[in-house]
């Protein structure tokens, strides 16, 4: 049929719309600069994606190995711990004293927030199921809580909770059936502890619960403390009650994980444990090699001593070193004991006569501080106030006004001829004598601080 005018032109137009089309679509040949720069670019980004691939796989590979039995020992010992678990002591505003490892904090913190996260529904007549507690436990600490964090508590504190496997719980989720076994906790309370004539958790028993797990905690550290010092030579035996601080050589963060304790399992009449039950099961459905092996392991298993305890293996005595070969062994031995027994006396310091070591130790460059402090305002006596206002301003050790105050009162107990207190009135005075001689002074007080450290 005839082609009309009117669609060859439509036909013309379009050729020309593709055309122009084309030539836009055409990409400008790039410089060799850009393309360089291009190149780089790409370069960098593979190599980005390739580390982050090996940092996914090796993460993977450490969440894999923590499965398995024993690789978290062996992982602490060989890789070494971020230097905000080394070093968690040193963020303390007090001495640390019997310190606990960081693993034993964070389980602390986890029994704290799981006894209140408890509190609050066993308060609420509401049944506490394990999946209730993982939940709330992991939204406050940020840290997976698992069966075995359960177990380790209980091992600590026995008398915490009643723990069962319960069916017929309400779940209220379409992946836990209601038929199902959950783990379910109670509190374990006294008689007396009710309100409303039904069973309370108060806030003062949680907190009294809270030191009981503490000192659980402190007492398995002392444990293996105690197997340190039988290690050493000669042996040190302090005990338990009038330790205050451990032994300068005893890493708090090498203490072994707490082995968890048995939790309560959902009834299975049809599962099989042992390679016993297995070969009565599957007599006549297996190879007799495969039998003998199975025999031979009931045997192994029947003959192993159960729950035999393990005690934490102590570290050997160091050897004498070669800068003391030659040296009288008599004169080894006293030198051991007499470290041995200043170290006794280190480890059973109270707090309080801690305290005033130190302050004695920073009398003897404070004392020409206050001779220059009396010379310099060139008077007899001086208010208290004013005294520890200039010695905390010209001492280099940063010290409040009321923490001076003690070292000034102790200047006037050890040493009352040279410094003395007046009260007067509603003030009291400090007087110093300033024809005294500092070398006299300094060698009393090296005197004081020897005798306190001998007594």
């Amino acid at each position: 049929p005839p082609v009309s005018q009117e669609s060859v032109a439509e036909l013309k137009r379009r050729l020309q719309r593709m055309k122009a089309l084309t030539e836009l679509a055409k990409v400008p040949p790039a410089s060799p600069e850009a393309s360089a720069e291009l190149q780089s670019h790409l370069k960098r980004a593979r190599a980005l994606e390739l580390r982050i691939r090996q940092r996914r796989a090796e993460r993977a590979e450490a969440e894999a190995g923590s499965s398995e039995e024993g690789s978290d020992t062996a992982r602490a010992a060989s890789e070494k711990a971020p230097a905000y678990q080394r070093f968690h002591t040193l963020a303390q505003d007090v001495p640390p004293g019997l310190t606990l490892p960081y693993k034993f904090k964070v389980l602390a913190e986890m029994f704290r927030t799981m006894d209140t996260i408890v509190g609050m529904l066993f308060n609420r007549s509401e049944t506490v199921t394990f999946a209730k507690v993982k939940q709330g436990v992991q939204d406050v600490m940020r840290k997976q809580f698992e069966e075995r964090h359960v177990g380790q508590i209980k091992a600590v504190y026995p008398e915490s909770y009643w723990l069962r496997q319960e069916n017929n719980v309400p779940t209220f989720s379409s992946s836990v059936k209601k038929s199902d076994y959950q783990l379910t906790l109670e509190p374990v309370l006294e008689e007396g502890e009710k309100a409303d004539g039904r069973p309370h958790l108060s806030a003062a028993r949680l907190l009294e619960r809270r030191k009981e797990f503490n000192r659980g905690l402190v007492s398995i550290v002392k444990q293996h403390h105690k197997a340190f010092l039988a290690s050493l030579s000669p042996p040190l035996a302090v005990p338990d009650e009038e330790l205050t601080r451990w032994h300068p050589r005893f890493n708090v963060d090498e203490v072994p994980d707490i082995a968890p304790a048995e939790l309560p399992r959902p009834p299975q009449s049809d599962r099989v444990t042992t390679a016993q039950e297995v070969l009565s099961t599957a007599r006549g459905m297996m190879t007799p090699k495969m039998e003998k092996a199975l025999a031979t392991l009931a045997l192994k298993a029947a003959e192993a001593p159960a729950g035999a305890p393990v005690a934490p293996k102590a570290p050997s005595p160091a050897s004498t070193p070669s800068a003391l070969k030659g040296v009288s062994q008599a004169l080894l031995e006293r030198v051991r004991a007499k470290e041995a027994q200043r170290m006794r006396a280190l480890l059973t310091r109270a707090p309080q006569r801690e305290e005033r070591l130190a302050m004695l130790a920073r009398l003897p460059p404070m004392a020409r501080v206050l001779r220059n402090v009396f010379v310099a305002e060139k008077k007899q006596a001086l208010s208290l106030e004013v005294a520890c206002a200039r010695m905390s301003d010209s001492c280099p050790t940063q010290m409040c006004p009321g923490d001076m105050e003690k070292h000034l009162r102790l200047f006037a107990e050890l040493l009352p001829d040279w410094v003395s207190l007046h009260p007067i009135r509603t003030d009291t005075y400090i007087k110093l004598d300033k024809g005294k001689d500092l070398n006299a002074i300094a060698e009393r007080l090296a005197r004081a601080i020897k005798e306190a450290e001998a007594s």
